[in-house]
């Protein structure tokens, strides 16, 4: 019979008792960064800053098979979760292969304010994430106005128009309706993953199934310590994955070098459910998404060992040298 059953007491004492006490922890903390970050960026739309952003923008996204109007789309994308662009987006006339190119890169770089604030907190610095994952978001942009079909066909969405914000008593009251529906969200979230991860723990099942995943982790150039990590990152998403990758690298069981691997990974790829779904009924391609995803991070990834161990080997040299 599995632990958890064997005794009520225990199940209480060492399973829900202790995630209650992390999941509010990890809740405080995700909405400190989460929470400014939004209100934030709804001031910057208010006053017209993003568009101003996106308007500078126009020239490049010509390269990219993508008409000026959508940079609002990307510059949206940098700063909210991916709602916010999907939202501006089906206001737009824009074809399916527009959509495709657009959704890839709004998947590579949204809700950075937050994301790379989270991953900082696990060993990825600030600027080095967020530089990484818009760079990268352009070069897939670049790559996939290359390779992708010129008629891939028209989304199968309705254009609709979004309700206007005429007032900063809108704004405050939109923003706060929001972030009571994040809060709600993510107290759900973080329990939820806490609990999983402890009835997991006391069944002796975290090391069964990240050897289980080994060959894939291996594959993408991640240590095996980053097996239950990299799942949970690939289910929730980046931050919840990153919140409770803090809470594993305190108590010893990742350390900081293995962390910064899984870091590049989920940079590129991650929310592979909830994320990928939100285009997909949009019209986008599973296939497109998650093969170029899938392929970037393999790219960054082993791009990144390979520097590491370039940079560990001019150290020793310096050393012998000395």
């Amino acid at each position: 019979m599995p632990y958890v059953f064997q005794n009520k007491l225990k199940l209480y004492k060492d399973i829900l008792f202790p995630a209650f006490r992390k999941s509010g922890y990890i809740t405080l903390w995700l909405l400190k960064i989460i929470l400014p970050a939004s209100l934030a960026v709804r001031l910057l739309d208010y006053y017209g800053i993003l568009a101003f952003m996106a308007g500078m923008l126009d020239p490049v996204f010509v390269y990219m098979g993508l008409p000026g109007s959508t940079a609002i789309v990307f510059i949206t994308s940098i700063f909210l979760p991916l709602y916010a662009p999907l939202a501006i987006i089906t206001s737009m006339s824009i074809t399916l292969r527009e959509l495709t190119i657009l959704a890839l890169m709004c998947q590579i770089s949204h809700n950075l304010p937050v994301e790379s604030a989270i991953q900082a907190k696990t060993g990825t610095p600030f600027r080095t994430v967020t530089a990484l994952r818009i760079t990268m978001s352009i070069l897939v942009g670049l790559a996939l106005n290359l390779i992708l079909p010129q008629d891939m066909g028209n989304p199968v969405f309705i254009r609709a128009n979004a309700a206007a914000i005429t007032s900063m008593g809108d704004l405050l009251l939109v923003w706060l309706k929001s972030s009571l529906q994040v809060t709600l969200f993510i107290t759900v979230i973080v329990f939820s993953l806490n609990l999983l991860y402890n009835l997991f723990d006391a069944n002796k099942l975290i090391s069964g199934l990240s050897k289980g995943i080994e060959p894939l982790l291996r594959f993408f150039g991640l240590p095996a310590t980053t097996g239950f990590l990299w799942l949970i990152g690939y289910i929730v998403g980046l931050a919840y994955g990153g919140a409770l990758m803090m809470d594993q690298m305190k108590e010893g069981k990742v350390n900081r070098a293995d962390a910064g691997l899984l870091n590049y990974h989920l940079a590129m790829s991650h929310s592979i459910l909830e994320d990928n779904l939100l285009f997909v009924a949009l019209g986008v391609s599973l296939w497109w998404i998650l093969g170029v995803r899938l392929s970037v991070a393999w790219i960054v990834v082993w791009g990144r060992r390979i520097v590491l161990k370039l940079r560990a080997g001019g150290t020793k040299m310096k050393i012998k040298s000395v």
